[in-house]
């Protein structure tokens, strides 16, 4: 996946809990910093206490990469924290950021209070749909969660992502059928479908372009 045709200098990834939103921050992240020289992972997620990409900050400095998140104490502090120095990554042009937002709307409303620093910056917002989490498995539930979280984010989503998967029991039906769903969705709200989260080592080919991903979070159950 070349995340630079996208075109842009800030990825934001919301969604429903569970989705895998931080999974595929973290994988964007690295992804970028194969190709470009700045790279910083903004989290922002105010709603998980169990997977957060400030949790990998020693892994991702490894691959050169900054992560971006309250400091010390606050760093797992479930509050709307946000810092000059968040804010300033979202908005300088240096760099190419990835912003790991929180769950559902709860999550989403954080992105209002930084409105005019995503509003002054290149960026596209992905919706990240996992099929086989529960309320999100029907056309009409995945509409209803894109509506509420963008208007409780106060922000327009860009692309939709299909990340159906049940770890390590995922299989290549399962993400045909998510597909399936996931092209409903995109046509009912006329939405594009940037790709399909593909977890490395299954082979599979479908409707989407396709993202391997690689597991990284080291606290998973």
């Amino acid at each position: 996946m070349n995340f630079l045709n996208f075109k842009t200098r800030l990825f934001v990834y919301i969604g429903m809990f569970g989705s895998g939103k931080t999974e595929l921050a973290i994988n964007t992240a690295i992804d970028l910093r194969k190709q470009v020289s700045r790279v910083a992972l903004v989290d922002i997620d105010v709603i998980s206490p169990y997977f957060r990409s400030r949790d990998e900050r020693k892994f991702l400095k490894t691959k050169g990469i900054e992560v971006i998140a309250p400091p010390g104490v606050l760093s797992h502090a479930d509050l709307p924290i946000i810092t000059a120095q968040m804010s300033g990554y979202i908005s300088n042009p240096d760099y190419f950021t990835v912003a790991d937002v929180g769950g559902n709307e709860d999550g989403a409303t954080v992105l209002g209070s930084i409105k005019p620093f995503l509003d002054s910056t290149s960026k596209s917002v992905f919706f990240v749909i996992n099929t086989l989490r529960p309320f999100s498995t029907t056309l009409e539930e995945i509409v209803k969660n894109i509506q509420k979280i963008s208007k409780s984010g106060k922000i327009k989503i860009n692309y939709l992502v299909c990340n159906t998967n049940i770890g390590s029991e995922t299989n290549g039906d399962n993400i045909r059928k998510g597909e399936e769903i996931v092209r409903k969705v995109s046509e009912y709200l006329e939405i594009p479908v940037a790709f399909t989260v593909v977890k490395d080592g299954i082979e599979y080919s479908g409707k989407f372009p396709v993202f391997k991903l690689k597991r990284y979070l080291s606290n998973l159950w």
